[in-house]
């Protein structure tokens, strides 16, 4: 027996979602968050690089600026109009107290109900091998939560303005290899593959097809995925922590 994923909680009115690089959430996350903002929602995104490594033909000056622009593109799609970029490198993202701060800081200053990040294991299933900078920043996330709330951990946040936010709900890990809730993105696909396609330095540089039709075999098939478990309908997963 198939066991069923629950829909995502509804009681929430802000969201952060955090990854390492541009094109992270647009590989099967932008669909539902396309589906929060057409209810009023408000998602902001939060990227911990501009992906400046993630492009072998592109030296990091020229991909990270092409990768920044793409992004701001590409959360316009779904309705995202707040995109801030940290400065650490990508590809070498370490998991460590300065990230933990960073994240602590954005976390407070978004006040968020629900944390959105990339899955954090080291892989993404059997037969497969989760990057370094996924792992990294899904962890640290998933401390900076904590972090966030505890006005004795990084007391240099409090003085420059920053106070303690207790406020996350829940934290919601997207491409999860053991996921328990999904969203429903039959009325968001099309808006999923759009912002995908923004990515167009990146998905060029993947492969010799066109970014619309990279971009749509790639959103479809994550939302397939777990369709089975979802009442039959293309839905957008996550492992959800915190208040069931």
């Amino acid at each position: 027996m198939v066991d069923e994923l629950k829909p995502m909680p509804q009681d929430w009115r802000q969201a952060l979602a955090i990854v390492a690089h541009p094109d992270d959430l647009e590989y099967g996350c932008s669909g539902a968050v396309a589906a929060w903002t057409a209810s009023g929602r408000e998602v902001s995104y939060l990227l911990v690089t501009r992906g400046e490594a993630g492009i072998d033909s592109l030296a990091p000056e020229e991909a990270g600026p092409l990768r920044e622009v793409e992004q701001h593109a590409s959360a316009a799609k779904v309705g995202v109009h707040s995109v801030d970029f940290l400065d650490h490198r990508d590809g070498v993202i370490e998991y460590g107290l300065p990230l933990r701060r960073d994240l602590a800081r954005a976390i407070r200053e978004h006040r968020p109900g629900l944390v959105i990040t990339l899955n954090h294991r080291d892989s993404w299933g059997p037969g497969s091998w989760n990057s370094a900078d996924h792992r990294a920043v899904g962890r640290a996330v998933l401390d900076a939560v904590a972090d966030a709330g505890n006005r004795w951990i990084f007391p240099e946040l409090r003085e420059q303005g920053y106070e303690p936010w207790q406020g996350v709900r829940w934290i919601a890990l997207a491409a999860s290899p053991h996921p328990t809730h999904a969203v429903d993105i039959t009325n968001t696909l099309d808006r999923a593959v759009a912002a995908l396609a923004e990515h167009r330095t990146y998905l060029e540089a993947l492969s010799d097809e066109p970014a619309e039709q990279h971009a749509r075999k790639a959103v479809e098939a994550v939302a397939r995925e777990h369709a089975d478990r979802f009442g039959g309908r293309p839905c957008t997963t996550f492992e959800l922590i915190g208040e069931t």
